[in-house]
């Protein structure tokens, strides 16, 4: 009985061993190739031509090997040093859209590697060249003043030294820059300056209109002297009217008190009835 009882626990040791490394075989002979990722299969190292999409997938364990490559499209962001075309220092932020082109993963993974690699190896290193390209082309005041033509052009050269039949550049953008701490002082002394000079040729031009308004006053004042003049020379009569009118208002205004002499007779005056 003890015989027995020995013979089938090892025999049930023996069938649970074979149960677990079936498992693990099984569990080493799957992969999940889960959204957003292709497959790359590999045989003894050997990159096989077909990309495994989503899904599940088979593979002969100790020999074949499947690695996941993400192809949704990524950002990362460079900040490289430069200098502009009158040797002012300058860091910009560049910011990149990208993504591996999802047919092609095995090529990529078997000419370059993993994303870790080909961003060290080609992302980044093409933002930096790209940008240094560009900035050196303007000076520092036209990379202020002309940003969206050296956005532009940053694009053009990070897009041509990235893009290949594995790595699809969705976009590139300039997304800030900074000059050196003197560079901004005397930028920002300029700009005082303009805005000073300004202020100065607004005042200017309020005294130039007001000494015109006067001056246009002035003249129509003199020649509002000139009518009058010519009309009175052409017609005296019209000085005895005035005189008239000067003394029909002077009567209006009087309140019938007689004037004040402080010597003299009191002039009388003839009424007659």
């Amino acid at each position: 009985m003890d015989e027995l009882s020995s013979k089938t626990i090892k025999r049930l040791v023996w069938a649970g061993s074979i149960i677990i490394a079936i498992i693990i075989l099984l569990f080493a002979s799957v992969r999940v190739v889960r959204a957003g990722e292709r497959g790359v299969l590999m045989t003894f190292g050997a990159v096989s031509e077909r990309v495994l999409d989503e899904g599940v997938h088979f593979k002969i364990p100790f020999v074949q090997k499947i690695k996941k490559m993400n192809v949704r499209t990524q950002k990362e962001e460079k900040l490289a040093d430069a200098a502009s075309l009158d040797l002012q220092d300058v860091q910009l932020t560049v910011a990149i859209n990208y993504r591996a082109d999802a047919k092609k993963v095995n090529k990529l993974y078997q000419k370059i590697g993993d994303e870790e690699e080909y961003v060290g190896k080609i992302i980044m290193p093409a933002l930096q060249e790209g940008v240094k390209s560009v900035t050196a082309k303007f000076t520092a005041t036209e990379l202020i003043t002309k940003r969206d033509e050296v956005n532009k052009e940053i694009k053009e050269a990070v897009k041509s030294r990235i893009e290949t039949d594995f790595i699809e550049v969705e976009q590139v953008r300039l997304v800030n820059f900074q000059f050196s701490e003197q560079f901004d002082l005397a930028i920002e002394a300029k700009v005082t300056a303009v805005q000073e000079a300004e202020a100065e040729k607004n005042r200017l031009e309020k005294v130039k209109y007001q000494s015109d308004q006067k001056i246009e006053a002035a003249r129509g004042k003199s020649e509002a002297i000139r009518i009058e003049a010519s009309a009175l020379q052409a017609n005296p009569d019209i000085l005895e009217l005035r005189r008239i009118e000067n003394e029909y208002e002077s009567i209006k205004k009087w309140n019938g008190v007689m004037p004040l002499y402080t010597g003299g007779a009191i002039p009388f005056i003839d009424i007659k009835s």
